[in-house]
């Protein structure tokens, strides 16, 4: 994959919020997501988001603006999830890219009938873009493994520095944007030297992650190469993987998060793809003091482009902050690029043994924070395990979640002589726990 003309940034589309400053979907970026309008019972859709609109995907296969393999792209588009299209390969991901890209750069022949394609965002309603079949989530910051063990005493499990940690999540409860996540029930112990208890959880926290998309996947038994992972990614989006840290710290020994995480994951709604990111991709370099992968996690290719330089942030906007319309305070910003692995590595290791993936299956990249304090990506870590409160706004603080808070992550990238594209928001409420019936 090299940049080419859908890269330039000094092209323009003919819609006018395409071009805005600051905004996430200008004519380079033309994530996919799945919609229909808010409230209609009309069929879920694909779509591309330009702009402050959506492009029809369905609306524009009527029109016969697209020929050829772009056309059938976009007939697999229009489906009520995004596994068609996956299923069609790399060149009609790129056949439908570049088809909608020329539909909608200023000056295309076909204005008026695209024009009647868009659907306002604002219109819109989401649903979760492809059928997942599994769930992978990684462990993969050291700056996030350090803080979170340093707090207990611990150090860093040795094999952290050899192979990208995982474990196989819950597909049933992942949603999208505008989630509403009920607080967890289950087991812990609030006295190290008593019996557990059973009841809501009492430290709710977010983690910040990406998200990557499989869009082709392997025969069982045929591992992917470090040199090949990247071509199986369909694209990237915004990804919650909530997390009940007191009930977490009471299963977890020996086999791994249970109730602890299979509540709810959140996924932005618009899947990036990784055609309109290679101009952000990165080197990814390991400290020369810790060990270095051993070779079949190794490449020139993957030290020189393996990362993306994603920026992201969060905040918190608490029930009270909403009711008064006022707008919550940044609480972390940093860059995936300061991932210990990278998506190519957890590939080639997630199917070294022989895991055949599949396209729609989803991983998670784990936990992103930085080195520095306000780059951390988890309140575990920001607050130092709830003993350091952090200011959200409004003179409101926070240990770990509470009741009516809405969790707000943001992802964009942004380089020289390239367009600024976003990821838009991904946003989910906390809601009490529920009662048993």
């Amino acid at each position: 994959m090299e940049l080419n003309h859908t890269h330039d940034a000094c092209r323009r589309s003919w819609l006018d919020s395409a071009n805005a400053s600051g905004c996430d979907f200008p004519l380079q970026n033309l994530p996919l997501g799945i919609f229909r309008r808010t409230g209609s019972g009309e069929a879920w859709r694909g779509g591309v988001a330009i702009g402050d609109q959506i492009l029809d995907l369905a609306a524009l296969h009527d029109t016969g603006c697209l020929r050829d393999l772009a056309a059938e792209a976009t007939r697999a588009a229009a489906a009520p999830t995004l596994n068609a299209l996956l299923d069609l390969g790399p060149s009609a991901w790129r056949a439908l890219r570049h088809g909608v890209f020329a539909l909608l750069e200023a000056g295309g022949v076909h204005e008026r009938q695209v024009r009647g394609t868009l659907v306002p965002q604002a219109a819109a309603e989401f649903a979760v873009p492809v059928r997942i079949g599994d769930y992978t989530d990684f462990y993969t910051s050291l700056d996030h493994a350090v803080n979170c063990c340093r707090q207990f005493g611990l150090e860093v499990n040795p094999n952290f520095d050899w192979l990208p940690v995982a474990y196989h999540g819950r597909v049933s409860s992942i949603g999208v944007s505008g989630q509403q996540v009920y607080r967890p029930m289950g087991q812990y112990r609030p006295d190290p030297g008593g019996a557990p208890v059973h009841g809501p959880c009492q430290r709710l926290d977010y983690e910040l992650e990406v998200g990557a998309v499989i869009g082709i996947g392997n025969e069982r038994g045929t591992p992917i190469p470090l040199a090949r992972a990247q071509q199986h990614i369909f694209g990237l989006c915004l990804l919650n993987d909530w997390s009940a840290r007191d009930i977490q710290a009471w299963e977890m020994q020996p086999l791994g998060p249970f109730l602890a995480k299979n509540f709810a994951t959140t996924l932005s709604p618009w899947i990036v793809t990784l055609e309109a990111l290679l101009p952000y991709r990165a080197s990814w370099t390991r400290a020369p003091e810790r060990p270095q992968p051993l070779d079949y996690l190794r490449s020139a290719q993957n030290e020189a482009a393996g990362a993306f330089d994603i920026q992201l942030g969060v905040s918190i906007r608490s029930a009270r902050q909403l009711a008064q319309d006022l707008q919550p305070r940044t609480l972390t910003r940093t860059s995936f690029r300061h991932q210990h692995w990278t998506l190519g590595q957890m590939i080639a290791h997630h199917t070294m043994g022989g895991c055949n993936l599949q396209g729609g299956d989803l991983l998670g990249s784990g936990t992103i924070s930085g080195p520095s304090p306000g780059e951390a990506g988890a309140l575990i870590e920001l607050t130092v395990s709830g003993t350091q409160p952090v200011d959200i706004g409004n003179g409101e603080q926070r240990g770990f979640l509470e009741d009516g808070d809405t969790v707000v992550f943001r992802g964009w990238c942004e380089r020289q002589d390239y367009a600024r594209i976003g990821f838009g928001v991904n946003h989910a409420t906390v809601l009490p726990a529920p009662t048993c019936a």
